[in-house]
């Protein structure tokens, strides 16, 4: 018989809100004199009975925030998890498998256990083996060290979890939430790099990421994409056995994303194993030797596959299905078909510009003329340092220009989301009423927006508790709320898994041409652009010193120019039309480069 599993999300229960346990009230087992669902003494919130839970669903339908989940899980996982949380809180199933000279890449949703298996694998986290009731005395973790090593004995896996629990491992970790390194951290971006320099290549992996101009500053004037620099290399610098790389491309421009790739990829050379969770599949493609698929249901439980080729893992991802184990994890395939719309070229015209000019003291920008008209998608790609931040702050009034014109048609309302959003106190539903007003009822807003992005849930949260996915889902929900004829997205991909960047993709587009506005979106992603975006802004020039910008220009033609001035050719997938990053060198990065197709269509 499977297993019951009943899943409660404390940060979204809210018992003086639904009035004091409607799903107490409403459990029938309860009405029926037992206490299936009560409340809990210590956190004043529900906690439910796994035994006496019957799987009606009632509690998880009727519940106003989506905080229940009841789930019976696949008999296979009729056994004890390698780990859970808490009471009703989630379990992971089993362990990523590492292999000395490979780079395995992890891919799934968020809130799916990829950053807890990490944390096991790297022995920041015990494994409890479901027993979460344990204290943690130095006599339970030596039980916990025996039950899971017993556990793996006849697995590669047991080796390294026993020579892990004796210390015989040696770990280099590059954590998911590097805005938190200037918290941990002080001095200079040198002077931590000097400190766990092991290699004597420090100065070589500064230059290879250009991190020259900036490693002297300190750790908390650094951008987020320094910070990923820094957290980075502290990682390559550590001689280590097992290197783990949580979203190493957040923040990053897609050259450096190709750096780094090809950084890490250095490390399986020493005989080391790698291992990277990334959610830009372009690039997971591009530095994973092998894929593992982690599945199951957001919050609640996941499980990690066999480890597979890259092409078919990942594919067998997108489709959501493992015919290994004759699973479907989603109910849909993940496809990146073109869009079959264009742009009205009558459209009336919102934004003009020409010969724009904007000087700081050491860096100037140079655009020579555009226009973004309503109905549509402009996206901006290039190096960072080049000035498209720059540029989305002259566009929405934010900065201005030492010369050259903007003109605005008319008086236009310009919604902007930063590349880093702020949080600020107050609860999502209020943030996101203060922008929509009655709008945010209407049943278009709740299918399009509140539903496709997955925000319903997370009303009662307060923005300063959502994680980084949450948190630019929110804001750009935020953003396309209200009665803007321009809307701003600066890297609104950042943190948000898959599934839910096509999401955002559909929405943006479906938003900008229900209302008849226009939308500048910038990002590093390029499968995400491609799939969004109508036309093209490339930005070049020398990163950090001076930018220029080319366009607007037909997608195909900017896809092109700005992987020509990388260096780099793409094609696509024959099964899913996925963007695929070409060997250097390959038969087919050699016949691209020699007919000028760049970006392969």
């Amino acid at each position: 018989m499977a297993r019951r599993l009943a899943i409660i999300e404390q940060d979204k229960c809210h018992p003086d809100k639904c009035g004091n346990l409607l799903c107490a009230r409403l459990c029938p087992v309860n009405r029926d004199g037992e206490g299936c669902i009560q409340k809990s003494p210590l956190t004043k919130k529900a906690i439910i009975d796994e035994t006496l839970c019957t799987g009606c669903g009632i509690c998880p339908k009727r519940c106003p925030y989506d905080a229940i989940h009841i789930i019976n899980l696949p008999e296979k996982l009729n056994e004890d998890p390698i780990h859970r949380f808490g009471k009703n809180a989630f379990e992971l199933f089993n362990l990523p498998t590492i292999k000395k000279g490979s780079v395995v890449g992890i891919i799934g949703r968020n809130g799916i256990g990829k950053s807890t298996a990490f944390k096991i694998l790297a022995g920041e986290c015990i494994p409890n083996l479901g027993d979460y009731t344990l204290e943690d005395t130095e006599e339970n973790k030596k039980l916990l060290h025996t039950s899971v090593t017993t556990k793996y004995s006849n697995t590669v896996m047991g080796k390294y979890l026993v020579d892990l629990f004796h210390n015989k491992v040696k770990i280099s970790y590059k954590p998911q939430r590097i805005e938190q390194l200037p918290k941990l951290v002080s001095g200079t971006a040198i002077e931590l790099l000097k400190k766990v320099d092991e290699k004597g290549k420090l100065n070589e992996y500064v230059e290879l990421l250009d991190l020259t101009n900036s490693v002297n500053n300190k750790i908390s004037d650094l951008s987020g994409g320094e910070l990923q620099k820094v957290a980075i290399i502290a990682t390559c610098l550590k001689k280590a056995d097992v290197y783990y790389f949580d979203e190493p491309s957040s923040f990053l421009d897609i050259t450096s994303r190709i750096k780094v790739a090809r950084i890490i990829q250095t490390l399986k050379e020493e005989n080391a194993a790698v291992m990277v969770i990334e959610h830009d599949i372009a690039t997971l493609d591009y530095i994973s030797d092998e894929i593992q698929i982690i599945y199951g249901e957001r919050a609640c439980y996941g499980v990690l596959s066999i480890s597979k080729g890259v092409r078919n893992g990942i594919n067998d991802y997108l489709e959501g299905y493992i015919p290994e184990d004759n699973v479907r994890f989603r109910s849909y395939p993940i496809k990146f078909s073109r869009s079959i719309w264009s742009p009205d070229p009558h459209a009336e015209t919102l934004v003009s510009y020409k010969d724009l000019k904007k000087s700081f003291e050491n860096f100037s920008l140079h655009v020579k003329e555009g226009e973004i008209k309503r109905g549509e998608v402009l996206a901006i790609m290039g190096s960072n340092g080049l000035g498209k931040t720059t540029f989305v702050n002259l566009i929405s009034n934010k900065l201005k220009a030492d010369s050259g014109d903007i003109k605005l048609e008319k008086e236009i309302k310009i919604s902007y989301k930063p590349q880093y959003p702020d949080p600020e106190d107050i609860t999502v539903e209020n943030y996101l009423k203060r922008n929509a007003g009655k709008e945010m009822e209407s049943g278009w807003y709740q299918q399009n927006i509140m539903n496709k992005l997955n925000i319903k849930s997370l009303l009662q949260s307060n923005l300063k508790n959502l994680s980084g996915g949450e948190l630019q889902k929110v804001f750009v929900a935020g953003c396309l709320s209200g009665d803007s004829d321009l809307i701003v997205l600066d890297e609104p991909s950042a943190f948000i898994d898959i599934e839910d960047r096509i999401n955002l993709a559909e929405v943006i587009k479906e938003f900008t041409q229900k209302k008849d506005i226009a939308c500048v979106v910038v990002d590093h992603d390029v499968q995400f652009v491609e799939y969004l975006g109508d036309k093209m802004l490339v930005f070049e020039g020398n990163p950090g010193k001076e930018g220029t910008v080319i366009g607007p220009c037909e997608k195909e033609e900017g896809m092109n120019l700005i992987l020509k001035s990388l260096g780099i050719t793409y094609r696509k997938d024959r099964d899913t039309n996925r963007a695929r990053i070409n060997k250097p060198n390959s038969q087919l990065d050699k016949e691209q480069r020699s007919k000028g197709r760049y970006y392969y269509i």
